[in-house]
């Protein structure tokens, strides 16, 4: 399963760059929505080897995964993977500098089953892709805008 979406930001691409590798802020908002979060390795500052062992319920089960940092080119893109639970992922994040104050960033996820019960899982979001494509738009879009908004209050 495949989601992708474009988003404009109004930034240079070295602050959008530092809002999308913002981990920590990532791990608070995490764990603020219920999730378990705990950095894994020995690798601690933004680079490949990165990773987490996250929990959280999905659906009315409880769900693990581990979670590293694949790539890390600054300050064009990051990529994601997530594998647990029967499924693995991929996030890429891609940045664009269309001028010194504005960035565009792509985001690609995509989720790729390993068992029969995540086949099943992948088709009932299937089911639902409109309203999960929707949402995923929604929520890149609401991160660009808060990145926005904390860029405009620090300046």
């Amino acid at each position: 399963m495949h989601f992708e979406t474009k988003e404009d930001i109004d930034c240079s691409i070295e602050q959008a760059f530092a809002a999308i590798t913002d981990f920590e802020a990532f791990e608070r908002s995490a764990i603020r929505r219920g999730a378990e979060v705990q950095r894994i390795g020995e690798v601690v500052a933004p680079a490949p080897g990165l990773a987490w062992e996250v929990a959280f319920v999905f659906r009315g089960s409880q769900r693990q995964m581990t979670v590293s940092l694949q790539e890390h080119d600054r300050p064009n893109a990051i990529a994601v993977l997530a594998k647990g639970n029967g499924m693995s992922g991929t996030m890429r994040v891609e940045l664009l500098a269309l001028s010194p104050r504005r960035t565009r960033m792509t985001v690609r996820v995509d989720l790729t089953p390993k068992t029969l019960a995540a086949r099943l899982l992948i088709q009932s979001l299937k089911l639902a892709r409109n309203k999960l494509n929707r949402k995923f738009r929604q929520r890149v879009a609401e991160f660009a805008k808060a990145t926005e908004e904390r860029l405009a209050q620090s300046a």
